[in-house]
């Protein structure tokens, strides 16, 4: 049988060592041999004598997803083999983490993880009731995070001097050192959102980075 279908770079190869490699664009594959963590439903195929059990998110979590329909709702997979996770088709990414780092993901963006990294899911200040995207999770220590992001991300720099004013439903991530607030920019309300009259953007002021999406347009509840 022959076809591009099966090209050499479409061919899943057997790891060498533990732990997650991008195997294309689209999707990520992880070693596993003990535990790591992902996203629950984010697992599109497996080998191996693997367990995969749901975990809780806490009261925090809870409330994120009560609240705004985005929770990050985690799976432990467990044992030795190899597992295959992807979203909706997003672009994947790895972010590999040093001493000292530190990360806020958007809860929508989070794909897989290793066990040896913390993680904890806050609520922006300010933030109250209002819209999605404003529960976080602060991810901290040494190991690997892969992050997924509808089209190609913007890495915009942030800095003392020109703060970052990004659309709360864009927002993919930012350093976690970088100050947040909500800013009201009803002035422009009606350029903004299809004039809704009203536009929360976050504000993100010091020495560091935010990460946005290509779109503004938020996931079903569906989705997650």
């Amino acid at each position: 049988m022959k076809s591009d279908l099966f090209a050499s770079e479409n061919l899943a190869e057997a790891s060498a060592v533990p732990g997650m490699t991008l195997q294309n664009a689209k999707s990520v594959k992880y070693a596993v041999n003990g535990e790591m963590l992902a996203r629950q439903g984010s697992m599109v195929a497996f080998r191996g004598n693997l367990q995969f059990e749901r975990k809780g998110q806490g009261i925090g979590g809870m409330l994120k997803r009560a609240v705004t329909g985005e929770g990050l709702a985690l799976m432990s997979v467990t044992g030795q083999g190899e597992a295959w996770f992807a979203h909706r088709a997003g672009n994947c990414f790895i972010v590999e983490f040093e001493p000292g780092d530190a990360l806020t993901i958007n809860g929508r963006n989070v794909l897989c993880f290793d066990a040896t990294l913390g993680y904890e899911i806050r609520m922006l200040k300010g933030a109250g009731m209002t819209g999605g995207g404003l529960f976080n999770s602060l991810f901290t220590g040494t190991g690997k995070l892969a992050v997924v992001c509808d089209g190609n991300p913007i890495v915009i720099p942030v800095t003392p001097q020109a703060p970052v004013y990004a659309d709360t439903d864009a927002v993919v991530g930012w350093s976690a050192r970088l100050e947040t607030a909500l800013h009201r920019s009803q002035s422009v309300g009606s350029m903004i959102r299809g004039g809704s009259g009203e536009a929360v953007q976050l504000k993100l002021s010091g020495e560091g980075f935010v990460i946005v999406r290509p779109s503004e347009a938020a996931e079903s509840a569906a989705a997650h």
